[in-house]
């Protein structure tokens, strides 16, 4: 559908790089070929992100040519979706602690200055459930991913709505991309952390390279 109001300025900026700047097939070095904007709406604003992008140019490598895309760019937002995670998670904890309508959370994210339509609040709680109910669905699909990686490199990012105290955990691979596991947690102990990952490593076939905490409120 054509966008029918004028996309909003950002009122912020940042340039993300890769952490992961060796390939994680053949371990050489991946180039920064090209660079991808994307703006995502938050509870703090539009922010621009400039996306620094690398691919590996060994040809004989299984991820020759594929694009390795910044880590931290799952911690703002899920893949081709405008709206940031913070803003689905608030969404979330109003809908479901708050006991909120459809209207009612419109009209609250409109007082707080985020331009969105009550059919955007009301496809961003399906978001929400998927999240929630996504892990393990597709067991097979996940494994013959990861298979064929060899390898996982693992973000976890957290993000905690302005009500109530629960964090909206998401665990995503970072070199296919995939959300792996999606949980509400009352604390963020190590112990309740660890619980998650063992979740995710106990399921999956694949050979887990590195774990990056990456937490967002």
């Amino acid at each position: 559908m054509a966008r029918k109001s004028l996309k909003p300025e950002a009122t912020s900026f940042e340039v993300l790089d890769c952490v992961q700047k060796k390939c994680p097939s053949c371990g050489q070095a991946m180039w920064n070929e090209y660079n991808n904007p994307r703006h995502i709406r938050t509870l703090n604003g539009v922010v621009e992100l400039q996306l620094k992008i690398r691919r590996c140019r060994n040809k004989s490598c299984l991820r020759y040519k594929k694009a390795y895309r910044p880590e931290k760019e799952g911690s703002f937002a899920l893949p081709q979706n405008e709206f940031g995670l913070d803003v689905i998670a608030y969404i979330g904890a109003l809908r479901y602690q708050e006991h909120r309508s459809v209207p009612e959370i419109h009209t609250h994210l409109e007082l707080k200055g985020i331009c969105i339509s009550q059919r955007t609040v009301t496809h961003l709680i399906d978001r929400y459930d998927e999240l929630l109910s996504l892990w393990l669905k597709d067991h097979k699909r996940l494994k013959a991913i990861f298979k064929k990686q060899g390898r996982v490199i693992l973000a976890i990012d957290g993000m905690q709505p302005e009500i109530g105290h629960e964090v909206l955990w998401v665990i995503r691979d970072c070199i296919s991309g995939e959300i792996l596991l999606a949980k509400t947690l009352l604390s963020s102990r190590n112990e309740d952390l660890v619980a998650l990952l063992l979740e995710v490593t106990n399921t999956q076939g694949g050979r887990i390279m590195s774990i990056r905490l990456l937490y967002s409120q």
